[in-house]
C-alpha cells in the first residue's frame, strides 16, 4: 500500500532569524510584557527553533510578532510597478489593521488626510516608495519601531515636512522613502503612540 509523503514542515530558518525573534523576546521584558522566566522560557523555543512555524507560537502574543515569520515567497521590490493611488479631496483615508502594502504608493490629498498604519500588517518589501502630492492635505504615516524612512525629497512650499525616525537605511527593517510635494499641507513620519493600552 502506497502512502503519501508528508508535507513538508515549512521555510529553514537561519540564525539571523532567530536572533531577530530573540531581540523581539528582549524588548518584550524591557517593556514588561512578560517576565524573566518567560523569556527564558521563550528564548529555549527560539533557539532550537528549525522552521518559520516553530518561531510563532513564542511571539504570538506580543506586538509585531508577524513581523519576524519568515516568508515563504517574499516578493522582491519592484519598482518599476505602477503605484497603489489614495487620492482624496476633503475626506480621509485610512489604512489600519492588516492591509495589502505594495512596494510603491502615490498619495493626492486637495484638502483631505490620509493616514497610513505601517504597524499591524505584513511588509514583504525592505523598502517601499511612498509618492505625496498634497495641496492643503495631510498625510501621517506610522512605522513600526525598527523601521526607518527618508523624507529628504519631499518639497513644502508653505507646508511641514517631519520624521521623527531614524533616515539612514539598516539592513534587515522596513525602509520607507518619501518623495514628491507638499504645497500647504503636511507630511509625517512616526512610531505610534501608546497611551493607557491603545495606540494611535
Amino acid at each position: 500500500m502506497s502512502t503519501t509523503p508528508p508535507d513538508p514542515p515549512g521555510i529553514r530558518i537561519s540564525d539571523a532569524d532567530r536572533e531577530r525573534a530573540a531581540a523581539q523576546l528582549h524588548k518584550a521584558l524591557a517593556e514588561g510584557r512578560i517576565t524573566v522566566s518567560e523569556l527564558e522560557e521563550r528564548l529555549s523555543v527560539v533557539y532550537a527553533a528549525r522552521y518559520e512555524a516553530d518561531l510563532r507560537p513564542p511571539l504570538a502574543d506580543l506586538p509585531g510578532a508577524h513581523q519576524l515569520a519568515v516568508p515563504a515567497s517574499a516578493p522582491q521590490s519592484a519598482p518599476d510597478a505602477p503605484p497603489l493611488v489614495l487620492r482624496t479631496g476633503a475626506s480621509t483615508i485610512k489604512r489600519r489593521g492588516a492591509w495589502d502594502v505594495p512596494p510603491r504608493l502615490r498619495l493626492q490629498s486637495a484638502m483631505g488626510s490620509v493616514v497610513l498604519d505601517f504597524c499591524d500588517t505584513a511588509l514583504p518589501y525592505d523598502v517601499i516608495d511612498i509618492e505625496v502630492d498634497l495641496g492643503a492635505g495631510s498625510a501621517r504615516l506610522l512605522v513600526p519601531d525598527e523601521s526607518t524612512a527618508n523624507i529628504d525629497r519631499v518639497v513644502a512650499s508653505m507646508g511641514t515636512v517631519k520624521s521623527s525616525v531614524p533616515a539612514t537605511r539598516r539592513p534587515g527593517v522596513p525602509h520607507f522613502v518619501v518623495h514628491g510635494r507638499a504645497g500647504m499641507g503636511s507630511v509625517s513620519v512616526r512610531r505610534r503612540y501608546h497611551f493607557a493600552g491603545h495606540y494611535f
